[in-house]
């Protein structure tokens, strides 16, 4: 349980800021298990700004190639200093200090041929120049099989642990897995005899991997960066399902940070029922609750979500933790109350207001590709429908690929026409954020067959957009394809298309049942909701709260004799 820099400052959190932020987590947070304090990517760059990197930047490191915090940003760090002054504020609030690094070696230490401490080789003798990061141009990977790499990683981490840090994330790491880079940094990490949790990014790791990285790492990553979106938080559920059997004291599969409260300068995009159904899941399975949000303008209704006694308890100590079941996108997991034989049980309304499964998927494209370059012609009734969704489903995960709507038109039943992008969507949910009428996702014109498109709709899957349709709409047509500067993706990787039309958002709760028999009891119980820290009632048979679109239940169910 902790807290990192990246979702509110991105690369440019100061020394100043770190403090803050470690007085609030001591103050407020601590109380309730919160412990680590983590700086995320290039604290060693003088002039990083945002989410953002520059491929000609200096970095500050030592002169054996080992990266050193920005004095400018970290002034406590001058005179070789490094980490330690600042580690030591936090270890005196009775909190841990955590570190970013990226996999590898600083490129500018391969230029300039600089030593490694403790061995008799270079940093251009262990650069492996073909394994690079493809988003961070900062570092080179390291050959393992070349001697001086372990001794590198040795030194890098011996510096670590003299600043008194306690976490390690290591980036550009598990996606793609680097299997031999990950056992020098582990061995690098056992050797200094410091306890130090080592975080494994970004994901998803392969599954392929899983008892590798059960062996090797404490942490690692299951998605890709996670924000403050609901088609992400949905495609969570899956992932933890798939990791759940990979899951051991002292190694955890990571569902991501908590993008909760204020994230930069904007509050969270999550409804106040989604944030429910974000701390619910991670609880329930036992993932890493890391917050992302500035501590030092927190809300109190964030607060009250980070300081739930009773549902941080689930997260920290609950056993045996499984899905129960996925009906119809109503979903159920439960897990066991060490030292009784109580339950607990967490009940989710998955299902969207406008849902996307027949009867209201009026279409679905077969397979569109980037590469055979394939589209998707689409022509659907809108009889009797109020609000048209457009969805695109990436069909491999994690394929993010350039999507377009060409052309999309409305046809009124008079015979008129109206292109789509002359209407404002109600709602619109994309991959990064990235839903635009004026530009392919990559930032360039968007361009079909060779031809550039004039009316579109560009976005990265998965994505959900929603109109409320005008009256008189009688049809919608389209063509659903792949930009053609779109980045070349696996043969055969591809997005499925899908409008769906139909009323109006529905609104109310749904009751999620959950056989009693199911969870494991075989006569009455009594339910306490975790989240008021109410007794609901006793029950016999089932367990059927009423659960909100988007939202989350969490109880404790104790057998009555």
């Amino acid at each position: 349980m902790g807290w990192n820099s990246w979702d509110s400052f991105g690369t440019a959190i100061t020394e100043a800021q770190t403090k803050q932020q470690t007085d609030v987590m001591a103050a407020r947070l601590k109380p309730h298990g919160w412990q680590y304090i983590v700086i995320d990517i290039q604290w060693y760059e003088p002039s990083a700004r945002g989410h953002n990197y520059r491929p000609d930047a200096v970095l500050t490191m030592d002169d054996f190639g080992r990266l050193t915090p920005a004095v400018n940003r970290f002034p406590s760090a001058a005179d070789g200093a490094g980490f330690k002054p600042l580690a030591e504020y936090v270890h005196a609030a009775g909190l841990k200090v955590g570190v970013h690094l990226m996999r590898g070696i600083p490129r500018q230490a391969v230029e300039k041929k600089l030593p490694i401490r403790g061995s008799s080789h270079r940093a251009d003798e262990i650069a492996d120049r073909a394994s690079v990061c493809p988003w961070n141009p900062d570092m080179f990977g390291v050959d393992m099989s070349k001697p001086g790499a372990q001794d590198y990683y040795d030194s890098v981490f011996d510096l670590l642990a003299s600043w008194g840090v306690d976490y390690v994330k290591v980036d550009d790491i598990a996606r793609p897995y680097h299997q031999a880079e990950i056992e020098g940094i582990r061995h690098a990490i056992d050797r200094t005899g410091r306890p130090i949790v080592l975080s494994l990014s970004p994901g998803e790791t392969p599954l392929s991997a899983g008892v590798h990285v059960q062996q090797h790492a404490n942490v690692w990553r299951i998605s890709d960066d996670f924000w403050d979106r609901w088609l992400a938080l949905n495609e969570q559920f899956a992932r933890l399902e798939k990791w759940n059997h990979y899951r051991t004291a002292g190694a955890w599969p990571d569902a991501d940070m908590l993008p909760l409260g204020l994230l930069g300068e904007r509050q969270t995009r999550f409804t106040r029922d989604e944030q429910i159904t974000l701390m619910t899941l991670w609880s329930i399975a036992r993932s890493p609750l890391i917050h992302g949000g500035d501590m030092t303008r927190t809300d109190e209704y964030t607060m009250s979500l980070l300081t739930n006694d009773e549902v941080l308890t689930v997260d920290q100590q609950s056993a045996g933790n499984r899905p129960l079941f996925r009906r119809d996108d109503l979903i159920a997991w439960t897990a066991d109350v060490p030292g009784s034989q109580d339950k607990y049980l967490a009940l989710f309304n998955a299902r969207d207001p406008i849902r996307v499964v027949p009867p209201d998927a009026r279409y679905r494209s077969s397979r569109v590709t980037r590469d055979p370059a394939t589209a998707a012609r689409v022509d659907v009734n809108l009889a009797g429908a109020r609000t048209l969704v457009l969805f695109v489903d990436p069909l491999e995960d994690g394929a993010g690929d350039h999507a377009l709507w060409v052309d999309p038109t409305l046809v009124f039943s008079d015979g008129r026409t109206e292109r789509l992008t002359n209407l404002t969507w109600s709602h619109a949910d994309a991959l990064w954020d990235n839903v635009s009428t004026e530009r392919a996702p990559g930032g360039k014109a968007m361009m079909f067959r060779g031809q550039p498109v004039a009316f579109g709709i560009g976005t990265l899957s998965a994505s959900r957009i929603e109109y409320t349709l005008p009256p008189g709409a009688a049809r919608f047509t389209a063509i659903g394809t792949i930009d053609d500067n779109a980045p070349r993706q696996p043969a055969g990787a591809g997005v499925q298309f899908v409008v769906a039309a139909g009323g109006d958002r529905a609104t109310g709760p749904v009751n999620v049942s959950a056989k009693l028999s199911e969870v494991g009891f075989s006569g009455k119980v009594r339910v306490r909701d975790l989240w008021t820290h109410r007794d609901v009632g006793e029950f016999n048979g089932e367990f059927a709260p009423e659960i909100p679109f988007h939202g989350a239940g969490l109880y404790r169910l104790s057998p009555i004799r």
